[in-house]
């Protein structure tokens, strides 16, 4: 791996994304390699605080098309001061989560708004990831897992199954339209298992 790179995890709530995405940066670290892990909404003050508006209250507080332009300056402010500035010092950035979620939650399954999504990208962003793992698993078993968390920050859980599921497919289709950047992950079995998987890729 010849650093910078930035990596990206994404997929349905309760993947397990979180909890991979922080393994194979301390597998990582462990290789000698400066890493900054990172999320999204969030991975800076400003873009934290955006955070709290879109996970928590009522699943209908925002319109798809509030939800995308929340998102798109959140990610604004976290690329300016986390993301940017870490690649630019040769760290590599790992981030749970990118605009691969907006395409798939807000352009995907919330209307047809994925055009709107691309625009805003192309015009306030401009990066994708060098390398983006997807989970891929049970949506029914995912949601479970992550309403068990009781985290206050389940807003697009109480959307339900059909809405998991949804996502789900939204996923599978981002990971065959990428191939070159794109690496579907079978979530369906053990943390160990899949860690040891995307260990591979480093």
């Amino acid at each position: 791996m010849k650093p910078p790179r930035f990596i990206t995890f994404e997929g349905i709530d309760g993947s397990g994304k979180s909890t991979q995405a922080r393994r194979f940066a301390h597998h990582l670290r462990g290789k000698g390699h400066e890493v900054v892990l990172t999320r999204e909404p969030g991975g800076s003050p400003g873009a934290e605080e955006i955070r709290q508006l879109v996970l928590t209250g009522d699943p209908d507080r925002w319109s798809a098309e509030t939800e995308i332009l929340l998102f798109t300056a959140s990610r604004r402010d976290h690329l300016e001061k986390t993301i940017e500035p870490s690649l630019a010092a040769g760290k590599i950035v790992i981030s749970d989560r990118f605009a691969d979620s907006t395409r798939i939650y807000q352009g995907a399954t919330r209307g047809d708004l994925r055009n709107m999504v691309d625009q805003l990208h192309t015009l306030m962003i401009k990066r994708e990831p060098d390398l983006t793992f997807i989970i891929d698993m049970d949506p029914a078993t995912a949601l479970e897992r992550g309403l068990a968390r009781k985290s206050g920050e389940d807003r697009f859980e109480d959307f339900g199954l059909p809405f998991q599921e949804t996502l789900r497919h939204g996923f599978l289709a981002l990971a065959h339209a990428h191939p070159n950047r794109c690496v579907l992950i079978d979530g369906n079995r053990t943390e160990d298992q899949i860690a040891s998987e995307i260990a591979a890729h480093a």
